[in-house]
């Protein structure tokens, strides 16, 4: 099925970055938590200093904030950046969701196609959420926001329902999840027959555990996605200075998904990387860090001479 294929092919594009991957000094810093309703929230603040522009990150499908991974935010740091980095909920330290079980896949997604409310312990506005409940208990009344992939959704999210508290989006390899827009590529549909099966799934999803990917978690994280549904007009009401970057590469969420979200967003700027797939590998970090900071430091900017 094609949207489980969407999950198992996370797994595929996160795993040929693993070596690159370290989490040494993201576990240097200790988590803290915030209480989001009834959900316990865990986060990490880097390089702190009042003086520095606030960015907070958010990881993707079943991803936890250490999933960004040491050289990302160490990256961000350079630039004289202050990163707060989110566990969503069901990932990392934060409070999971198993009590709820597993949806049953093809019935949900019928019942999206058929325009019926599918089932699921949260969606993308609670997750949204748990990041203003961060944001409340560390202190920080705006941030810019940029998230990856679902991270990205979310980030969106924030910025249409909470636009006092963004000062600026980031919007990475990620969509609206409008029904029009292409689905994966066969090749990436294709490539899942010969890499899910037998001990090489059992190592991958250790693997994927150790990155920072939560395999157990995916789904009901697939499920507030489409809860959530087509969030175009919602994407349209964004005001904040608006950065969309999105893979030339991308085989899980083709390009046509970033176009198409930098077209709702007044003012937005669509940068394709060329060569990047659904990863951010560390090869392209400059590129990414330095499209990132400089879309931060024009914000600030802007909201300097509006005060």
């Amino acid at each position: 099925m094609k949207y489980l294929a969407i999950i198992l092919f996370t797994f595929f594009t996160t795993s040929a970055s693993y070596a690159d991957y370290s989490r040494d000094y993201i576990d240097t810093v200790a988590a803290e938590r915030a209480e989001s309703g009834d959900t316990a929230i865990s986060y990490r603040v880097f390089n702190r200093a009042e003086d520095h522009p606030k960015l907070l990150l958010i990881m993707g499908l079943g991803g936890a904030g250490y999933a960004w991974g040491d050289a990302f935010v160490s990256a961000l740091e350079s630039k004289g950046i202050e990163v707060i980095v989110i566990d969503n909920r069901d990932t990392g330290e934060s409070d999971f969701f198993s009590a709820w079980g597993q949806p049953t896949l093809w019935w949900q997604l019928l019942k999206y196609k058929l325009g019926l409310s599918v089932d699921a312990p949260y969606s993308l506005t609670e997750m949204a959420q748990d990041s203003i409940a961060v944001l409340d208990t560390a202190g920080y009344q705006r941030v810019h926001v940029a998230g990856a992939s679902m991270g990205g959704m979310i980030a969106q999210v924030l910025a249409a329902r909470f636009p006092e508290r963004v000062v600026s989006l980031t919007s990475i390899m990620s969509t609206t999840f409008a029904p029009h827009l292409p689905p994966p590529t066969a090749n990436a549909e294709g490539n899942l027959r010969d890499l899910a099966e037998g001990d090489a799934e059992t190592s991958r999803e250790q693997r994927m555990r150790d990155r920072g990917f939560y395999p157990e978690s995916m789904e009901r994280h697939l499920m507030a996605i489409f809860k959530s549904g087509d969030r175009t007009e919602e994407v349209g009401t964004i005001t904040s200075p608006t950065l969309v970057i999105h893979g030339s590469e991308d085989p899980l969420v083709p390009p046509e998904h970033g176009i198409h979200t930098a077209e709702q967003v007044e003012g937005a700027r669509f940068v394709l990387v060329e060569g990047m797939g659904h990863n951010l590998p560390e090869a392209l970090h400059p590129q990414i860090i330095g499209l990132i900071s400089g879309h931060i430091d024009a914000a600030e900017q802007g909201e300097t001479l509006n005060q």
